[in-house]
């Protein structure tokens, strides 16, 4: 079985649409798998609609902005139920927060001679309330400030660089409860990426546990063997499912790994699909 529980589509952040996506993962021989926009379910009943037809087992997902202790984490919901109110208004206050922070972000640029990043950035999401700073990563490279997407955030847009603006995303502890009150699984998502301390990591794992969060994700885009051993012996010890997802967001990414296509989990991890078999 191929499995990928981490793709996004012209939804949120990604330059395929979803069916687009979905085909790409069957021709890449995936025949279980998730579409987890940022923030937004919109793309999710198109895309089962296509994986339906194509016989790959879909799977409702969404990957929701979260701030921990000062930091902002991503948090994956797993077979979640559309219609869910409570969930739905949760992620509906997420967004509504985007474009403030665009606006902020693209002031202090405007305070370095970059002009016009609020419109330009605009311009360039298909979904206008879904902008996100890979946008304005974008725009930098478009409009020649940088050369590409990794030197937007090195030097302007990483957390505590130039041009960073802080923002209050949605709670742990209400994100948690809003994917279960949808029926869903809730997972963070790449934890190896978030240059967190054994402490830290360990207070975000604790957190996330007493919070009810049921599962890690082991493997995310392109780590090695080593991080996903790693993470699997940190599943076992704080009890979590292990997670999978390519984190696929354009084809050449830097950070994502490859649609449909995630190597195998060590063998001690107690996979999350099991539970939607």
């Amino acid at each position: 079985m191929s499995i990928d529980l981490h793709c996004h589509s012209t939804i949120s952040d990604g330059t395929l649409t979803p069916t687009q996506l979905v085909r790409l993962a069957h021709a890449n021989g995936c025949t279980l798998m998730a579409l987890t926009d940022h923030d937004h379910t919109a793309g999710l009943i198109e895309a089962r609609k296509m994986a339906d037809q194509l016989d790959i087992k879909f799977i409702n997902g969404v990957e929701i902005s979260v701030s921990w202790r000062g930091r902002t984490i991503h948090i994956i919901g797993l077979n979640i139920a559309l219609e869910d109110t409570t969930l739905q208004n949760l992620l509906a206050q997420v967004r509504a927060g985007r474009l403030l922070r665009l606006r902020a972000i693209s002031d202090k640029l405007a305070k370095k001679g970059i002009i016009g990043a609020y419109d330009g950035t605009i311009a360039l999401a298909t979904n206008a309330e879904m902008v996100t700073r890979t946008h304005i990563a974008d725009y930098l490279v478009n409009s020649g400030h940088v050369r590409k997407k990794a030197d937007a955030f090195r030097k302007y847009l990483g957390d505590g660089k130039s041009c960073s603006v802080k923002h209050q995303w949605a709670g742990l502890s209400e994100t948690v409860a809003a994917i279960h009150h949808a029926g869903g699984i809730a997972v963070i998502a790449h934890p190896m990426r978030y240059d967190l301390s054994a402490t830290a990591r360990r207070n975000l794992f604790s957190d996330f546990k007493e919070c009810g969060g049921e599962a890690i994700e082991v493997h995310s885009g392109r780590t090695n063997l080593n991080d996903r051993l790693n993470y699997a012996l940190l599943a076992q010890q704080f009890g979590f499912l292990a997670s999978s997802g390519s984190d696929f967001h354009r084809e050449g990414d830097y950070g994502g790994g490859q649609l449909g296509c995630c190597p195998q989990l060590p063998p001690i991890c107690k996979p999350v699909w099991t539970l939607f078999s």
